[in-house]
């Protein structure tokens, strides 16, 4: 018995595994099935806890108190 029919067989069946592989690989990389329910209601209450602290820190007094003092000093500047 030669070794080169056994060896063929051995690397063209890891080849064909390894294309098979990545060609699974591929598939869950690519696919894109949209969100769940979950996914959805976990991304709704992430953006609005995020626009919550995005009001809280624009409507606050240091925001408003610098960006006044900037208008001020752009308004009094000598030209």
């Amino acid at each position: 018995m030669s070794i080169e029919p056994l060896t063929s067989r051995v690397v063209g069946g890891l080849a064909t595994a390894h294309l098979r592989l990545r060609a699974r690989m591929w598939r869950v990389v690519v696919a894109d099935d949209g969100m769940s329910t979950a996914e959805y209601a976990i991304g709704t209450i992430a953006a609005a806890a995020f626009g919550a602290v995005l009001y809280g820190v624009v409507t606050g007094d240091s925001i408003v108190n610098a960006l006044t003092k900037i208008i001020d000093r752009a308004l009094n500047t000598a030209v």
